[in-house]
């Protein structure tokens, strides 16, 4: 998903994987990021130690950039079903 939409708005992205036990250390917490695993754009923490959908990171990727958020997208009667 992430590099699809780094594609979609020519934007660099930045991914940083460390060690779970690295991410739990008191430097690392003096840092003021979120815990792993997480998805900021900017300054916006977009989802922390949770699924997130698409369609979020997208919105929040547009008002980064000052773009008009996408129009919701339309579920039909076997989305939401399968989905909740």
């Amino acid at each position: 998903m992430i590099p699809r939409l780094g594609r979609k708005y020519n934007v660099e992205l930045e991914t940083t994987s460390k060690p779970n036990q690295e991410y739990r250390t008191e430097e690392y917490a003096r840092l003021g990021l979120p815990v792993a695993p997480a998805i900021m754009v900017g300054d916006e923490l977009v989802a922390q130690s949770c699924d997130v959908a698409e369609e979020k990171v997208e919105a929040a990727i547009c008002r980064h950039l000052g773009l008009p958020e996408p129009a919701p997208q339309k579920k039909g009667i076997l989305d939401r079903l399968l989905r909740g």
